[in-house]
Order: structure tokens, then sequence, then C-alpha cells
């Protein structure tokens, strides 16, 4: 049976994105969206689950009740958000009506592989059958294998074959066990692959980027790296993980996600900061991280600040109101926020600037990957009354 985040049509069928939220088995789940989608003629469905396992059973089942002209898409998380929160558990699904979005979705597969050739050719034939049009936004969502370790590759090729398009996305999860991801077209589950989705619109879109980390005066040196692997292995030529503990002032074997979530490192790129998120503490004393970094790499130690005042200053800066902000926030994120105890505060944001989306191990912008930060892209509503007053 659906669970307590029953399926439920948030916004209006056929007009606007629709977002629903169920648990339970793939066939239940199906159920409740293909009722919270009738009449809707979806372009596209979008899957965020806690199980990905559950996404081939689930397009099944919707390819049934919308055909095969509805494209479904999807993948793991490390946690789902609907208008209503965080949960765990659950997949969130949101339908992108026809009558308002042409999309074009590809796979990137074998990304260990670096098989850019290929990718390149897709992402070609992608943009010409999704093509700038005057009066239409065009924009792309990046869904990737979050263990694959390829993302930096993958954001820099995009943004490279298609200058100038909006591309942002999410780096699929497994809850905090980080052992498999999954990504998932039209019911087939790929292991180390993406999707691309090239979409345009009629709906206004602007992207919004918020990270709520503070520069502190700590640096230091990483004087010895694996890049490849996303391994920090010394820093200050002192071993990673006991020389970070001691810079943010906890015994070795006190670190933890927490901790991570709290206590992350910084690597400044073209003057700005960008977080270089820690997954977990590497056999042998390194730190696993889940961006690369180089060897000779100046970090400087961040503090986690202002975890939900900054974000909804950003969304009440938007031209107008948003019939739906698709959401990828990273996991170290939410647990900053959970142990800050502002659940209630991010469930009241997501409400009230109608944010649904999934936490993630990473997220890509402006050809660039990220971590601990909430990217967004906003759907703005073309009705000029508020249904936030």
């Amino acid at each position: 049976m659906a669970g307590d985040a029953a399926a439920t049509p948030v916004l209006t069928a056929g007009i606007r994105p629709m977002v629903a939220v169920s648990r339970g088995s793939a066939e239940a789940m199906a159920r409740d969206f293909a009722a919270a989608f009738a009449g809707a003629a979806p372009a596209a469905i979008l899957l965020f689950a806690a199980d990905g396992a559950c996404l081939p059973a689930l397009w099944l089942k919707l390819r049934a009740a919308f055909g095969p002209d509805c494209r479904v898409l999807g993948c793991s998380s490390a946690g789902e958000f609907a208008f209503g929160g965080y949960d765990s558990g659950s997949t969130v699904a949101i339908a992108l009506p026809a009558a308002h979005f042409t999309i074009a979705p590809v796979l990137l597969p074998e990304l260990r592989a670096s098989a850019s050739l290929n990718w390149l050719l897709a992402l070609r034939e992608a943009a010409e059958q999704v093509p700038d049009q005057p009066g239409r936004s065009r924009f792309g969502i990046l869904l990737i294998d979050g263990l694959s370790q390829r993302e930096e590759l993958v954001s820099a090729l995009i943004d490279a074959t298609l200058p100038g398009t909006l591309v942002l996305g999410g780096s699929a999860g497994d809850g905090l066990r980080f052992a498999r991801t999954e990504v998932m077209l039209d019911g087939t589950n790929r292991p180390d692959s993406a999707i691309f989705c090239l979409m345009s619109t009629d709906f206004a879109v602007e992207e919004i980027v918020f990270d709520h980390i503070m520069p502190t005066p700590a640096r230091m040196v990483v004087t010895e790296a694996d890049p490849e692997q996303r391994l920090i292995l010394e820093i200050d030529a002192e071993p990673a993980a006991q020389e970070y503990a001691r810079l943010i002032g906890v015994a070795p074997g006190a670190l933890c996600p927490a901790a991570f979530a709290e206590n992350p490192l910084l690597v400044q790129i073209g003057g700005k900061q960008f977080v270089r998120a820690i997954s977990g503490v590497a056999p042998g004393g390194g730190l696993r991280l889940m961006s690369s970094v180089d060897t000779g790499s100046v970090m400087t130690l961040g503090r986690a600040v202002d975890l939900t005042d900054g974000l909804e200053d950003r969304l009440a800066r938007l031209g107008r109101p948003a019939a739906l902000i698709l959401g990828f926030d990273c996991i170290l994120r939410r647990i900053a926020l959970e142990q800050a105890g502002l659940q209630e505060d991010a469930a009241r944001i997501f409400r009230r600037w109608n944010v649904a989306g999934f936490n993630t191990y990473g997220e890509q912008h402006g050809g660039i990957h990220v971590n601990q930060t909430f990217v967004g892209l906003a759907f703005l509503d073309p009705d000029p009354v508020s249904p936030h007053a």
C-alpha cells in the first residue's frame, strides 16, 4: 500500500508541472502516480526514488498508463523532498505536460571508459531535436551515477557542446551507504551512466544556486592526493584524516557525516570558493571526497552558516512566483539542517515556494560539479497573482 506520503496532485493538470509522492510497492506507487497525473498528458515523468531498483517496474506501469510517448527517467536518491519537506523511503514523481514541454533525453553510458565521442554525438542529436527557439526557454537536466567519479568530465563536456544552455542536475544517491546508485531511462537501469535531458518550455525559467558555507582563516595544502579516486592522502605532510580532525577539534575516531557536513573543505577557482565535501575516511587514513582535488591544492576550512534564511532570501528575489522549483540538494546540507533542528523551516520553504526534488551526492551547474549546494530550476508562473501571498 502507499504510505503516509500518498500521492497528491499539487498543481493544475495540463497547465503546470505536477508533483506527487508515494511509497510502497512499485505497483502501488504507479497507481498513485497514474491517478495523480490523470489528464496531464505528460511529455516526461521524472522519478527520484529511495530504492532505485523499483524504477524499471514503475516505468512499465507508467508506460501502460500514459503511452510510449511519455518518457520516464529518474535515479536513486540520498533522500527525497517535496512540498511537505524532507523524506526518506519514498519516491517523488514530477510530470511535465506535453502541452508545455518538448524533451530529448539521451543516455551517456560507460562513464569510466570516458566514451566522450559517443556522448558528443548524442548531445548534438538532442540539440537538433530540441532547437533553441524564440519565446521558449531551453535547458538541460543531468542525472548522473553518483559513484562514477565522472561528474566533472561530463559537466564540462555538456557545457562545451551546448554553450550558453542552462544545465543543472544532481548525482544519484544511495542514502548514506555509498554502495550503488541507479539512473534509469525508459525502463533500463544503467550503472556507470548518466542521463541528460534537453528540454524547452514556454515557461520562463530561472536558475537558483545557494550554499551555506563560509570560509574560515584555517588554510592547508594538499601534499598528496589521488584525484582519480577523489582521495586526499596527506594534508600539510600529515595523514589527511588525522590532520583534518585536528583542525576541526575532534578526535579522528569522531569523524562522521555530521562532522563533515559542518566542516567542509573549500577550494578557490576563478576567484570563487567551491565546496569539496568529504564523504568518509578511507582505509589508511585518507579522506574520501565527493569531488576531485589535486596534489598541491591550497584549501580552506569552511563552516556551515545560514542554512535556511539565505535560501529563502534568494527565492524571494525570483522575478515572479514559481509553479515549481526542481531542486537538487546535497545530502550533507540535509544532514546539517537536521543537526541544527531546522527540518520544519526547510519544509515551510519547500511548501511556500513549490520545491520538489532529491538529495544528491553532488550538484552540477554552469559546467562545474559542486557539493553542499542547493541547485534549482524555477519554472516561473505566468499568473501574476502570487499563490504564496
